[in-house]
């Protein structure tokens, strides 16, 4: 393992493109967006025999403040590391380097969560199957240094449409409902255009108006203007809005990289909602990635667990619809290399975080309601 200088960021994602599952959250651009957040990134590269990069990491590190006074370094592998997984020798190499760098930066722990694949289909289904191979890595992960993370950043599992069936096919699988509802926005008059660059503040007083009415949190306007922005600029992402009467109702973000276009963020109003917008939003987008030679359309997102007590089974039914497959991940481990500080983080931060989240969905409804 050795860790390299990044010259420039398309130097970096050409690089992870030559690997197995590469992912949007591993490209450079994902770190320098992190980088004006207080993350620190460095990129970390594994050559085989013939000095071929076998894989690959984008790590996130940080100083936490734990009290007044006192900080911890954190580290943080968002959707990596990249390499073939169903390599048991190579994974098992790569976590052995990984612990090492992780105790030679001085760090607390360090989190990663690759998009290991465990199965397909709702547990218990008829649909569910199993994958071995990620299975493997599971076993793995819980015979060394590994523990399952009770703090999951990214979501475990989505929501996947094969993008290779031609549009009247891929139309033709959805549940009838979703069809309808498709066909219905057209009808009522919803318009549909792409988004510009002048449009990001206003997208940005939509979706805290969506925190606010769905009861996530939002963070501070300029965060997310500048991360959709660098993302447009650089060609990785795109986003629709929906209109009635010439008003914006609603709109998503699309992100996409390596031949997977992901929904990474959705808004919508109050108002007009029996307009259906948001499913001719999303049947544009699939279409709108499929033309931009994507193979993969990731809805972003499906329960932890899949009962209706979960907080996301609204939201997977809607997914659900337009007849993807359901996929389990991995999720994330931690590696602890300070475990007594480790415990102490782990049952402060949910406090922290509770606190956190109460004072920013107030401060959600006075960004929403300010104009």
């Amino acid at each position: 393992m050795r860790v390299i200088k990044v010259e420039a960021a398309a130097d970096w994602d050409a690089l992870i493109s030559q690997l197995p599952e590469p992912h949007i959250l591993q490209t450079w651009e994902w770190g320098l967006s992190k980088k004006r957040n207080g993350w620190a990134p460095q990129a970390l590269v594994w050559e085989g025999p013939t000095d071929k990069v076998v894989a690959a990491a984008m790590v996130l590190s940080r100083q936490v403040r734990v009290v007044p006074g006192i900080n911890i370094k954190v580290l943080y592998c968002p959707k990596g590391p990249i390499l073939d997984w169903g390599n048991l020798e190579l994974s098992s190499s790569i976590l052995q380097d990984l612990e090492a760098f992780t105790r030679n930066q001085k760090a607390v722990f360090l989190k990663i969560d690759p998009d290991v694949l465990l199965g397909t289909g709702i547990p218990g289904s008829e649909s569910e199957t199993s994958n071995a191979a990620g299975l493997a890595v599971e076993t793995l992960l819980k015979s060394g240094n590994w523990r399952f993370s009770q703090d999951q950043i990214q979501f475990r599992n989505s929501v996947l449409i094969n993008l290779s069936k031609d549009e009247e096919a891929l139309l033709a699988a959805m549940k009838q409902k979703t069809r309808y509802n498709i066909r219905l926005s057209e009808r009522k008059g919803v318009s549909l255009r792409q988004v510009q660059m002048t449009d990001l503040p206003m997208l940005y007083s939509m979706y805290a108006a969506t925190g606010v009415r769905d009861g996530f949190v939002v963070r501070h306007g300029a965060y997310y203007t500048e991360l959709w922005g660098q993302f447009m600029q650089a060609g990785m992402a795109f986003g629709l809005i929906a209109e009635y009467e010439g008003k914006p109702i609603a709109a998503v973000m699309i992100f996409y990289f390596a031949g997977i276009a992901r929904y990474m963020f959705g808004m919508s109003l109050e108002v007009n909602r029996e307009l259906m917008p948001n499913y001719l939003l999303q049947w544009e987008a699939i279409r709108l990635a499929k033309r931009l030679g994507c193979h993969t359309y990731d809805f972003w997102g499906a329960p932890d667990e899949f009962n209706e007590q979960d907080a996301l089974w609204g939201v997977y039914r809607f997914k659900e619809g337009f007849n993807g497959t359901t996929v389990r991940h991995l999720g994330a481990w931690d590696f602890v290399a300070k475990p007594w500080i480790y415990q102490a983080y782990t049952e402060i931060l949910p406090k922290l975080l509770d606190f956190t989240r109460r004072l920013g969905k107030a401060q959600n409804r006075k960004k929403a309601y300010s104009d």
